[in-house]
């Protein structure tokens, strides 16, 4: 919300610089005790909201406006002349470079929204004051008979307090939040509120007005009440009340004050530093809970969106404990593994699982809890699986604490049956040749390297690869078509004589390759004999009614572990090659 100080015509500068000259003539008249620097100074807190509060494109007739101002009340009510511009350069450089170290760390926001920007805005504040305080120190003790060390601790006790003071109230003034919550907050909350202030406000002003007793704690109690009913809003305003009633006594020198052996500009700091610690008390816890308050709505939305999700969606959300067992499941259990919720509550989550699957979840579940802050997925069987194809994925991340601190996991939990028979199908035609049902080259090979890793611990097993002989005269006579259907037959001719751990592959044309597992050379070339009969001795019929003979030359070589499959293919490849030059349809053997 734009503030109402902040218009858009020429005159926003004049009333911005009137309002600084007014609030420094008043300190400079009523707080130089000494005749040196003033022991109360708000004008710098209200040129520091201004700058907080509005944009980097208005900074500069705001500093000209409040720059000028300081230079006017100091040659008027302060130092005189000479002092003016060295005091308005301090003063410019103290509101300028507070501004500039907020916008810059806490990006823009209101110094009241939680605590990280308000400590940001006190150390600012601070170091700051210490800094520039050595320079109006130096100007002040030269031209008044005040000593550098008290005026540097004037500059310092005054700008500091002023400003802790001030200027969050005044930045909440301007971006309109004391408007908006009047809006937003129920017409119960602010009569209480304003009930609480008048309490303070009596409390205040008769604790103050007294000197029998020193009870200046007793307003500390509605004080840090009414931060907890409402917020930064009513710390902010405790502290205007507190400010109003105590700074009243404090100027008249009546009740508790004017017991106090000191000088007018003691008291002064005093009650200022009296301010301040109930600031600190008040507005940092305010500016806490308005943080968890954000916090406990967001978790409050999150909630009420994870409970939507968890109750209507067909996948099973479990929430676990750090001993893994189950706090909440979602209705969807019922229908994914016949068990009502109810019953799953403080069971071991690894019931579940099939015994085959369960450590490999089990060793995720734990890795979601050192790990925090990373999804964590898994496959795995539950504990009813029917068949390799009853598989489920459950995606698990941790729920964490205020100190990052894993307390559980979350986990959902989805059927993947659908996907791995789909999968296994999708596999099942890569692996697979589509003309003739033999395994793909690219499995064949695979199937082929696991085997020969085998073959290393006294296992033995053979390869053997075949070539149809004159297979290109049966695409020239009859097409391409009849030279498929061979292709097919052959195939399928060939299984009967296979065992099921045997496995035929098509490695390309009418070349195919035969893994013969747990087979020596021998068994291997007996095996290899009764194929080449189980061949030739019933010709294919094709589609035309006619009919061809189809004979094949192989070559055999015996795995050995210690050679490559490419070494192996060559080698039987050379065999083959001899037993086509040697008349065809027929079985040589590798040298």
């Amino acid at each position: 919300m734009r503030s109402s100080l902040r218009l858009s015509s020429l005159l926003a500068p004049a009333l911005t610089g009137g309002i600084y000259f007014l609030v420094a003539s008043l300190s400079l008249m009523t707080s130089c005790f000494e005749g040196g620097i003033a022991f109360i100074w708000a004008a710098n807190a209200f040129l520091m909201a201004e700058l907080l509060t509005s944009q980097r494109a208005n900074w500069l007739r705001a500093i000209t406006a409040c720059a000028l101002a300081s230079a006017i009340s100091t040659a008027l009510f302060g130092m005189g002349p000479v002092a003016a511009i060295p005091m308005m350069l301090m003063n410019v450089a103290e509101s300028l470079t507070v501004a500039v170290i907020c916008r810059y760390c806490v990006s823009g926001r209101n110094i009241m929204v939680s605590l990280v920007p308000l400590a940001v805005f006190v150390v600012a504040l601070c170091g700051v004051n210490v800094v520039v305080g050595l320079g109006s120190a130096l100007v002040a003790s030269n031209l008044t008979p005040a000593s550098f060390g008290d005026s540097w601790l004037q500059w310092c006790s005054g700008h500091v307090l002023g400003g802790l003071v001030c200027t969050p109230v005044l930045v909440m003034l301007m971006q309109g939040e004391w408007a908006r919550w009047f809006r937003t907050t129920s017409r119960l909350l602010r009569l209480e509120l304003f009930g609480l202030l008048l309490l303070l406000g009596g409390t205040t002003w008769y604790v103050f007005h007294q000197n029998h007793y020193p009870l200046l704690f007793v307003p500390l109690l509605p004080l840090v009440i009414i931060s907890f009913r409402a917020g930064h809003y009513g710390a902010a305003a405790s502290i205007v009340v507190l400010a109003l009633m105590g700074g009243a006594s404090s100027l008249f020198n009546h009740g508790y004050l004017s017991t106090i052996a000191a000088s007018a500009g003691t008291k002064t700091q005093f009650f200022q530093i009296y301010l301040v610690f109930s600031f600190l008390l008040s507005l940092p816890v305010a500016a806490e809970l308005n943080g968890r308050r954000k916090l406990f709505q967001m978790l409050r939305e999150s909630e009420a969106r994870y409970r939507i999700i968890a109750e209507h969606c067909g996948d099973m959300v479990l929430n676990l404990g750090i001993d893994g067992r189950i706090h909440y499941a979602s209705p969807s259990v019922l229908e994914q593994i016949g068990c009502a919720p109810a019953l799953l509550m403080g069971q071991p989550a690894a019931d579940l699982i099939h015994p085959k699957d369960r450590g490999l979840v089990v060793a995720t579940y734990r890795r979601a809890l050192e790990q925090p802050g990373d999804i964590h997925r898994v496959e795995f069987r539950l504990l009813r699986a029917i068949d390799d194809l009853d598989w489920y994925e459950m995606v698990a991340r941790a729920v964490m604490d205020e100190e990052n601190g894993a307390t559980g996991v979350v986990c959902t939990i989805r059927d993947m049956s659908r996907h791995k028979a789909r999968q296994q199908a999708l596999q099942q035609v890569a692996s697979h040749d589509s003309l003739t049902g033999a395994t793909s080259r690219r499995a064949f090979l695979e199937k082929l390297e696991t085997e020969i890793d085998r073959v290393g611990n006294n296992v033995r097993s053979c390869l053997l690869l075949l070539d149809l002989d004159h297979f290109k005269a049966v695409n020239d006579c009859h097409g391409h078509a009849a030279g498929d259907k061979v292709l097919g037959v052959f195939v399928e001719r060939l299984k009967p004589g296979l065992r099921g751990e045997d496995c035929i592959g098509s490695l390309g044309g009418e070349e195919f390759a035969i893994l013969l597992a747990d087979l020596d050379i021998r068994q291997a070339s007996t095996v290899c004999e009764r194929l080449r009969h189980m061949m030739a001795d019933e010709p294919v019929y094709l589609d035309t009614g006619l009919s061809v003979t189809v004979t094949f030359s192989a070559g055999l070589v015996e795995l050995d572990g210690a050679l490559n499959a490419a070494a192996l293919l060559e080698a039987a490849d050379k065999a083959l090659y001899r037993a086509k030059n040697s008349g065809r349809n027929c079985l040589h053997l590798a040298a």
